[in-house]
């Protein structure tokens, strides 16, 4: 039986992350690392539950685990350390539009 799947090794770049046009400047290393590893997990996590017993699934996330998951979180607590309206700003600049406050209506 053949399975598909992500391979044995995670390459160190799995996505690109692109931007829309409005965004003034491109992502910084922790915004890239973070937002690669979460398209990562979600990628993993859905294969999981797809394939819950394909062997290279499990090896892919512990790659993941063992190589790279240090890094993500301190990029992840260098994140979490902007003040709200600096993310919120930086939210709304790589999405293309602006964010509402809680409460607000469209």
């Amino acid at each position: 039986m053949t399975t598909t799947s992500l391979p044995a090794t995670v390459p160190a770049h799995p996505w690109r992350c692109t931007l829309p046009a409005s965004a003034a400047k491109p992502l910084d290393a922790d915004e890239e690392r973070v937002t690669r590893a979460q398209r990562l997990l979600v990628q993993l996590g859905a294969a999981l539950v797809a394939r819950p017993f394909d062997t290279r699934t499990h090896e892919d996330l512990i790659v993941f685990l063992t190589h790279d998951i240090d890094a993500v979180l301190v990029s992840l607590a260098a994140l979490k350390k902007r003040p709200e309206s600096d993310l919120q700003q930086r939210i709304a600049e790589l999405a293309g539009h602006t964010l509402r406050s809680a409460g607000g209506t469209a």
